[in-house]
């Protein structure tokens, strides 16, 4: 996959930006990236757009910054030219594709039926648009039209909030989800760029869903293990249940049989997608410990530990499916 499409994926929020007043746009771009979301998406529909991709590439090279609503092959000449760092249109046009392609830029064409999807595959390409994505029948039709299709990867457009993102983003052949709620027009317009980046960030922990998942207590042995399990259920009711490694009691703690990491245990924080959320530490300066890391049979980790200890605990991100 393109590095440019991989780092969308990390992210995990593409935002639909419309912006009238280019003077808006360094600002704003700004205002994304201190909530945690440091990518946009500059649609083509305001003859402004252009200029406010101009200024977000030449000052921020760090934001990821592309063009939306890019109809035709010279509107994907301009955006380029411009700095845009992908492409994103509304349907699969062969002449924008063909035209980003040569230029060597990612281009994310929308994409609704089987056949729109053959005819990206057809052109070697990886990650489509699905839009509009609420209104075609969302997550649901996501997961079975992706069916026969398993190198596809979707970025959902259309209807998709704080509200529902989480679900998209914890199907693992979502790559990111678009939006413009976390910077409507009106905000952008009033320069409210503090109540955009209140926004995107609570957008950005809607989408992580980071919670407490469980704690694991290194307990020696197995007989050590399954006495305290037996001690919480005896007392408190909590269903037993014994893996190869621990025993659980409840679903909040874990009796772990043999030494393990974390000098005292450890704590498992559940999340949405733990590639998302890793992406996340990582920007704010936590190291993780990837040789370590858990993966499914398909390849995609579902538990990464910190490299540092909390309190002589280890703290792992466990995927929320696990």
């Amino acid at each position: 996959m393109h590095t440019v499409l991989s780092e969308l994926g990390k992210i995990g929020i593409v935002p639909v930006i419309k912006i009238d007043d280019p003077e808006k746009a360094v600002p704003l771009a700004k205002a994304l990236a201190e909530g945690g979301i440091p990518c946009t998406e500059i649609t083509f529909r305001t003859e402004q757009g252009e200029e406010a991709l101009r200024r977000i590439t030449g000052e921020l090279p760090d934001i990821l910054a592309g063009a939306g609503t890019v109809l035709t092959a010279d509107q994907a000449d301009r955006a380029i030219g411009a700095g845009a760092k992908f492409i994103v249109s509304p349907g699969l046009n062969p002449k924008v594709v063909t035209r980003c392609m040569e230029k060597g830029v990612p281009v994310i064409p929308g994409c609704v039926s089987p056949s729109d999807i053959e005819k990206a595959l057809e052109f070697g390409l990886e990650v489509i648009k699905f839009f509009p994505a609420e209104q075609a029948g969302g997550l649901e039709y996501i997961k079975a039209v992706s069916a026969p299709f398993p190198g596809i990867r979707f970025i959902p457009t259309g209807g998709i909030g704080a509200g529902n993102i989480a679900k998209y983003i914890s199907f693992e052949k979502v790559l990111a989800c678009g939006g413009s709620w976390m910077a409507e027009s009106g905000l952008v317009s009033a320069g409210n760029f503090e109540k955009i980046t209140v926004l995107a960030r609570e957008a950005v922990m809607s989408m992580l869903g980071f919670y407490a998942a469980h704690t694991g207590i290194n307990s020696g042995d197995n007989d050590a293990a399954a006495k305290a399990a037996e001690f919480f259920s005896g007392v408190f009711g909590f269903a037993p249940r014994e893996t190869a490694a621990s025993v659980f009691s409840g679903g909040a703690l874990e009796f772990v049989k043999t030494a393990a990491a974390g000098t005292h245990g450890h704590i498992a924080i559940g999340t949405n997608s733990v590639q998302k959320a890793a992406a996340w530490l990582e920007r704010r300066g936590v190291a993780l410990d990837y040789a370590g890391a858990k993966k499914d049979q398909d390849g995609n980790i579902f538990a990464i530990y910190l490299k540092e200890e909390i309190l002589g605990f280890a703290v792992h991100l466990l995927r929320a499916d696990r």
